[in-house]
């Protein structure tokens, strides 16, 4: 009678639920008990239900896991009040009603992805942490915003951060630091010498990077004063893969030629280790002009070529032709951590080993060091130069007392130090690093699905946009590279850093716009959002809409910190600089969706 009765209810009906339109029904108990006999064909169990309105009888069969379940009712009332909430009318003209979740026991168990261990696998990466406290954002309109920014000489620098809505203008001590640094500075000892802050931080240091003489400085730049007032001078040739801003201005304050020998490769071309130095080049200068050669410099990650990562054999290839030319190999080792993490995660037998083997070994190969710890320390200042040469130490440590402080301290308090120490052991910690490279990579991926040209393949702590691809009827005289970071804070309050001929002037290899990424400060919704004013930007760029730039006045060096410029006419270029007709003006697109999280971290606590 069950099965005839069955035959009545409509295909939309679903199968699984009979006690939901039964006047009674019995719940089948074949899963979880013990014995063969409750999941084979013979075990079958029927119940007899009677009440007043309706007699419904109900059977089950189990058969390897699958539950069918076939249900009659003496009546054709099987549509019950309670069903009808649940699933609705059925569909009209015979359609049939989509599949709902049935939990028949039948799955395909190829979907549950788990490592060999039996841990799960899941695609989203989510932030490592917890916020703890947060800041306010000030959501200026668009027109407060053009305003600022001609008050600010169109210098973005010049721009208070307050009228700033995500400031993407670099990650150098910009971040959210932990509920553990912020702890550790409590016990900070600000004694003038020899401090147990000193000790701890001088211990951290060289659980990393071994080197045997260690000197704190309040951030990168002043390490780089110290190394290359002791090394740099008149007639000196200072090789890099690139130098970045800061680094090129002490090598050529010394008197000193700084010189860029990175790997030429295109934007587009996605080799996993693009920021390698071109060895080949480096052998010849050092062949040809070695007794001018100090020292040679490798940055990691390259930042000034688009935050690319380079290869631990590079650093071993480098570290070898250095010895055979008896020149010392410093490491400009800001973003040590993110450029080990890309040797594990694309260089050839590297995957299993762990992030601070990696850097001990990156190390190993340099005779020192310059650091900024605003990058991969996680702080907010501080820096150090480590280095194994005891006269050079010597001529440095003079220089360090001069103009720092004491060789314990250097300009930095002793709390300072105790949160260098801390961020030195989370920032090797590969969750943390995951997360900061795939959010880094989210950010890269929506804008290169929009079309927008980008460098790649994507690097770990910033987005390069290539301002060059973007405003090709723009040429370099007139900083496209700045146009975009402009154009990018005028429509969105997204503050931008130009890498290109306003940075780097004729030494320019790129005009691009880097979205430097603070670390442990933005969310999901802030790059969303983000992602959104740079697709009206690349609108606007399109349409013709966003003009070049003029210098009106400039310092002597590093003019992009502090130069004051103004727009030109849309349109306007001079023909013998290259680019093309400037395509006629275009309505601009509407404006961006306000960001979701109005606020940023100030401070996080990680999930364990």
């Amino acid at each position: 009678r069950a099965q005839a009765a069955a035959a009545s209810i409509p295909p939309h009906a679903p199968h699984h639920t009979a006690n939901m339109f039964c006047a009674s029904a019995t719940r089948a108990s074949a899963f979880g008990g013990a014995g063969g006999t409750r999941n084979s064909e013979r075990s079958r169990r029927s119940d007899t239900s009677t009440s007043k309105k309706k007699t419904t009888t109900t059977t089950f069969r189990v058969t390897h896991k699958r539950l069918t379940v076939a249900a009659a009712s003496s009546s054709n009332d099987w549509m019950s009040p309670r069903y009808l909430r649940t699933y609705g009318p059925p569909p009209k003209n015979g359609a049939a009603r989509p599949e709902q979740h049935v939990a028949t026991g039948v799955a395909d168990t190829d979907k549950l992805r788990s490592t060999p261990d039996g841990e799960p696998i899941y695609d989203t990466i989510i932030e490592p942490f917890r916020i703890k406290s947060v800041e306010p954002l000030e959501l200026k309109t668009r027109s407060e915003r053009a305003s600022i920014l001609s008050r600010a000489g169109y210098n973005l620098f010049a721009v208070p951060s307050e009228s700033v809505t995500l400031d993407f203008l670099t990650d150098s001590g910009t971040g959210a630091m932990s509920v553990h640094q912020w702890g550790a500075m409590m016990r900070g000892d600000e004694s003038y010498a020899q401090s147990p802050s000193f000790a701890r931080f001088e211990a951290a240091v060289k659980h990393l990077f071994p080197f045997k003489h260690v000197l704190p400085t309040h951030q990168g730049r002043a390490a780089e004063k110290l190394l290359f007032s002791a090394l740099g001078g008149q007639g000196k040739v200072v090789p890099n893969n690139t130098h970045f801003d800061t680094t090129r201005a002490h090598v050529e304050a010394s008197g000193a030629e700084a010189v860029d020998l990175m790997v030429d490769l295109p934007s587009e071309d996605r080799s996993p280790f693009k920021g390698d130095m071109d060895v080949a080049a480096l052998e010849e200068l050092l062949e040809t002009r070695g007794d001018s050669v100090p020292c040679v410099m490798l940055t990691v990650t390259n930042n000034s070529a688009g935050g690319q990562p380079v290869s631990l054999r590079n650093v071993r290839e480098v570290s070898a032709l250095c010895r055979r030319y008896g020149k010392p190999l410093m490491l400009d080792a800001c973003r040590f951590a993110e450029n080990a993490w890309f040797i594990k995660s694309r260089e050839p037998g590297q995957g299993d080993r762990s992030i601070t083997d990696i850097v001990r070994e990156m190390a190993s190969y340099c005779d020192g060091m310059t650091m900024s710890a605003k990058k991969d320390a996680l702080v907010n200042i501080g820096g150090w130069l480590a280095i194994n040469d005891d006269a050079l130490a010597e001529k440095c440590r003079e220089q360090l007392i001069l103009t720092e402080g004491f060789t314990t301290y250097g300009g930095l308090a002793g709390r300072d130090l105790e949160a260098i120490a801390v961020g030195l052991t989370e920032v090797v910690d590969e969750r943390y690093l995951e997360y900061r490279v795939k959010s880094t990579q989210y950010f890269g991926q929506k804008l290169i699905d929009l079309g927008i040209p980008v460098v790649e393949p994507l690097g770990g702590h910033a987005i390069y946009i290539d301002a060059a691809a973007l405003l090709p009827h723009i040429p370099s005289p007139q900083f496209p590279g700045h146009a975009v970071a402009c154009a990018l804070y005028v429509e969105g309050g997204v503050r931008a850093c130009e890498i290109g001929t306003l940075m780097f002037g004729a030494n320019a290899k790129k005009e691009l716009v880097r979205l430097a990424i603070p670390r442990r400060m933005y969310t999901q919704s802030h790059v969303d959002y983000a992602v959104e004013v740079c697709a009206r930007v690349a609108v606007m760029a399109e349409a013709g809409l966003i003009p070049g730039y003029e210098i009106v006045e400039e310092p002597p060096s590093l003019r992009h910190f502090s130069a004051t410029l103004k727009p030109m006419a849309v349109g306007a270029h001079d023909p013998s600089q290259g680019g093309g007709a400037t395509p006629p003006p275009a309505p601009p697109p509407p404006p961006p969706t306000p960001p979701h999280m109005p606020y940023m971290a100030v401070s996080t606590v990680y999930v364990d």
